[in-house]
């Protein structure tokens, strides 16, 4: 099974009061309940994606922490991870370590990136039911002001149409999902689920706005 997420700043105390306002007395039991939420969904031989902006901690702290994680992990650079450019880093147990990447998730491209790419490859292609057959999986943005933006850059995308190759007009697909791991109470989620939980997040706020 493979997994995402992204944005978990591990040792970033400022989180619990600005920006996100994580709901956490002090960074450590922010880390020990991202750890814990980690290990109940990933098993050892699982893969997990980390988006980017894994851990605020130095070399030591960041360390220990993956010392306690489950699963086979890779990485995505993220902005704010410079426990990677410590020269005694041992980058042995990631399976790679990349600034951006493309892979096959159950026969669908996922493009990775720490940061949002509005025009990503593979974005128009559709399987034979006319669904989307690349999802772009991305961090950076947590749920600030950028992501209602995004989403309305979405909302606007996929309500414009193009000329079909075989004829016609069709809307234009645009699957932005930003796998930000306060979205999923921390926990690593497949594709499939984060889908799902993007799915009900728009919803909801589509809910909220008109009311």
């Amino acid at each position: 099974m493979r997994y995402y997420i992204a944005d978990n700043h591990f040792f970033h105390r400022s989180l619990l009061t600005k920006m996100d306002q994580r709901d956490f007395d002090s960074v450590e039991e922010m880390n020990d309940y991202m750890i814990e939420q980690w290990n109940k969904k990933v098993r050892k031989n699982d893969e997990v994606v980390i988006l980017g902006d894994f851990s605020w901690g130095d070399l030591e702290q960041t360390q220990d922490v993956l010392d306690r994680l489950k699963g086979k992990l890779f990485m995505i650079r993220g902005n704010h991870d410079y426990f990677l450019d410590d020269k005694q880093f041992d980058d042995s147990q990631f399976g790679w370590i990349k600034d951006y990447a493309e892979l096959n998730d159950n026969r669908r491209k996922v493009v990775l990136s720490h940061y949002p790419i509005a025009c990503y490859n593979g974005q128009y292609r559709r399987d034979e039911n006319g669904n989307p057959k690349t999802y772009m999986l991305h961090g950076h943005i947590h749920k600030t002001q950028d992501q209602q933006l995004l989403d309305a850059y979405q909302e606007m995308v996929t309500h414009t149409t193009h000329a079909a190759i075989g004829g016609g007009y069709e809307q234009i697909p645009c699957q932005l999902i930003n796998c930000f791991c306060m979205y999923s109470d921390y926990m690593p989620m497949t594709l499939d689920e984060w889908i799902e939980i993007d799915k009900k997040r728009r919803q909801s706020t589509i809910k909220n706005d008109t009311m």
